[in-house]
C-alpha cells in the first residue's frame, strides 16, 4: 500500500511540473532557457542575395510583412559611387532579441538593425568577404567570420567596433558558441577544419578534422553536448563532441548541396533538421542516436533554416523558389510557404523580436524582389516523368531589364569541368554561347551563376530567335557533347 505521505509527494510534484514553464532551448540558446510560444511579437527574417534585401515574416498568421532593402539590384549597384549593401547573405541576432546582424558579403559589411522598428542602427565594414556574425551569449560581442581571409573578427557589442581578431585557417565559414558561453566553434570554408576557441581569450585550443574543406553552417546543441557542422562540397554532415577532447561522434551523407543545420527540441526529443539544396528536402536526424527520422520535400533549393522559440516549427528559406517553408516539427509536415524576396541564404528566427509596436516602420514593399522565372534541365536524351525531380533547377531573379541567373546543378560527374551555355537548337546543339565554366564538387554539383536579358532569350514568343539552357562538358575553350538540357 502507497503511504499518504508518499501520494502527498507525487501530487505536489505533479502540480509543479504542470506548473513549471516548459523547457525547450532555441538554438543557440541553453536547453535551460523557457520555450517562448509562437505570437505576433516574433519574427522571421530572410538574408537576401540578390534583391540586397531582408524579408520580414510574421510567423502567427506566415505572412510577409515586408522588406528591409539594404541595397539596390544590379546594375545600380555597379556604380563606384554606390553606398548600398551587395550579396545580402549572413544573420545572426542579439540575446536580448533587440538587435538583428546582417552580413552582405559583396560590400564587406554587417548592418545592425533595431529588431522593433526595422531601422538601420550601424553598419560596420570589415574585411574582404565576411560570411557570418553572431552575438556571443553574454551579448558583449559579435564574431564575425571573414571568409575572404583568415580570421575572425571581433566587434564590440555596443560600438560595433572591431576590438581584436581571431587568427584562423584560411576562410572561416561561421561560427556559433556553446550555450554556457565556454567556447566558440568556428568551421573553414577552404581549410578541413574546425576551430574551437575559448571565448574568455580567444585562443584555440582545439582543431578537429572536417572530411572536407567547405563548412558552410555550424550549430551547437542547446544540450551543450554536441557541435553539428555540414559540408556543402560532398554531401555531409558531422558532429562532434562539443567538450574537450571534442572528438568526431559521427559523419552521415546527406545529400549534394547540404546546405544549414539547426536544432530543434520539441515534446519528442531533439533533432538535427539539415537542409539538402540538391534534394529539395529538409532532413530530421535524433541527436541521441543520429538515426533519420524523417525526409521532407520543401521546394527548390532550401538553404537558411532556424527554429521557433517554441520548437514546434522551423522555418526553411528556398533559395531557387523565393519563398520561407514553414515546417511543424512535430508532424514533420510543410504548413506554409510565403513568398519573399530573391535567393535567400540565411534566415533566423527572433522571439519577442516586437515587444510593443506594430513593428512594421521602415519596411518596403516586395515590388520587383519578388519577380522570378523558375527554369529546369534534365539529361540529354532523357524526359522527367510526372513525380521525379529533374537534376538542375535554374532561377532568373529580375532585377530590371537583366537578371541574375542562379543554376542548382546535380546529377554530374564529380570533379568534372563543364559549361553552362545558350543554344539554337532544342537538343542541345547548333550555335553554342557560353554563359559560365564551372567545375563540379565531389558529390557532383554546383552553384553556378550568370547575368543578363537571359528570361528574355530562353522564353522568346514565337517567331523569334530562340535559345535554349544546355549544360556541355568541357570547358569554354571546348566544350563537349550536351548532358543537361532545358526542359519546357
Amino acid at each position: 500500500m502507497t503511504h499518504p505521505l508518499s501520494l502527498l509527494v507525487l501530487l505536489a510534484a505533479s502540480v509543479l511540473a504542470a506548473c513549471a514553464p516548459a523547457l525547450a532551448g532555441q538554438a543557440p540558446g541553453a536547453a535551460a532557457e523557457v520555450e517562448i510560444p509562437i505570437s505576433h511579437r516574433d519574427r522571421v527574417y530572410a538574408a537576401e542575395q540578390f534583391s540586397n534585401t531582408v524579408s520580414v515574416i510574421d510567423p502567427a498568421d506566415n505572412t510577409l510583412l515586408g522588406v528591409i532593402r539594404l541595397g539596390d539590384p544590379s546594375p545600380m549597384n555597379f556604380s563606384p559611387l554606390y553606398k548600398g549593401q551587395v550579396l545580402v547573405h549572413g544573420m545572426g541576432f542579439s540575446p536580448d532579441h533587440r538587435t538583428l546582424a546582417v552580413v552582405s558579403i559583396g560590400s564587406n559589411s554587417v548592418t545592425f538593425i533595431d529588431t522593433a522598428t526595422n531601422a538601420v542602427k550601424h553598419t560596420t565594414y570589415v574585411g574582404r568577404a565576411p560570411h557570418e556574425a553572431f552575438f556571443t551569449p553574454d551579448g558583449k560581442e559579435i564574431w564575425v567570420t571573414v571568409r575572404g581571409e583568415d580570421y575572425v573578427s571581433v566587434l564590440d557589442a555596443t560600438t560595433f567596433e572591431e576590438t581584436t581578431r581571431i587568427r584562423t585557417p584560411n576562410g572561416p565559414g561561421m561560427q556559433i558558441f556553446s550555450p554556457d558561453g565556454t567556447y566558440g566553434y568556428v568551421c573553414s570554408s577552404f581549410n578541413p577544419e574546425v576551430d574551437g576557441v575559448t571565448m574568455a581569450d580567444h585562443k584555440i585550443v582545439a582543431r578537429v578534422k572536417q572530411d572536407s574543406p567547405f563548412c558552410p553552417n555550424i550549430a551547437a546543441t542547446p544540450d551543450g553536448t554536441q557541435v553539428w557542422f555540414t559540408l556543402k562540397d560532398t554531401g555531409e554532415t558531422q558532429v562532434f563532441e562539443a567538450r574537450p577532447p571534442f572528438a568526431i561522434l559521427k559523419t552521415i551523407q546527406t545529400g549534394p548541396i547540404t546546405n544549414h543545420v539547426n536544432i530543434v527540441h520539441n515534446a519528442k526529443g531533439t533533432f538535427a533538421y539539415v537542409t539538402i539544396g540538391g534534394l529539395n528536402e529538409v532532413k530530421v536526424f535524433r541527436t541521441d542516436d543520429f538515426s533519420l527520422v524523417a525526409t521532407i520535400p520543401v521546394g527548390k533549393l532550401p538553404h537558411g533554416i532556424w527554429p521557433s522559440g517554441d520548437g514546434t516549427r522551423v522555418y526553411v528559406g528556398l533559395e531557387n523558389a523565393d519563398g520561407m517553408t514553414a515546417i511543424d516539427t512535430l508532424t514533420n509536415q510543410v504548413i506554409a510557404t510565403v513568398p519573399i524576396g530573391q535567393a535567400p541564404q540565411a534566415a533566423v528566427y527572433v522571439p519577442n523580436a516586437v515587444p510593443q509596436g506594430g513593428g512594421t516602420e521602415n519596411l518596403q514593399p516586395l515590388g520587383i524582389a519578388g519577380q522570378t522565372a523558375h527554369l529546369t534541365l534534365t539529361a540529354a536524351g532523357t524526359t522527367i516523368a510526372a513525380g521525379m525531380q529533374a537534376p538542375t533547377s535554374v532561377s532568373l531573379f529580375d532585377q530590371g531589364l537583366v537578371q541574375v541567373l542562379e543554376a542548382s546543378v546535380t546529377g554530374l560527374e564529380p570533379k568534372h569541368p563543364y559549361v553552362l551555355a545558350l543554344c539554337t537548337q532544342a537538343n542541345g546543339g547548333g550555335l553554342i554561347q557560353s554563359l559560365s565554366a564551372f567545375m563540379t564538387n565531389p558529390a557532383g554539383s554546383a552553384i553556378v551563376n550568370a547575368i543578363g536579358p537571359i528570361r528574355q532569350i530562353v522564353q522568346a514568343d514565337v517567331g523569334e530567335e530562340r535559345r535554349y539552357l544546355v549544360i556541355l562538358s568541357g570547358t569554354a575553350a571546348k566544350t563537349g557533347a550536351p548532358v543537361q538540357i532545358e526542359v519546357d
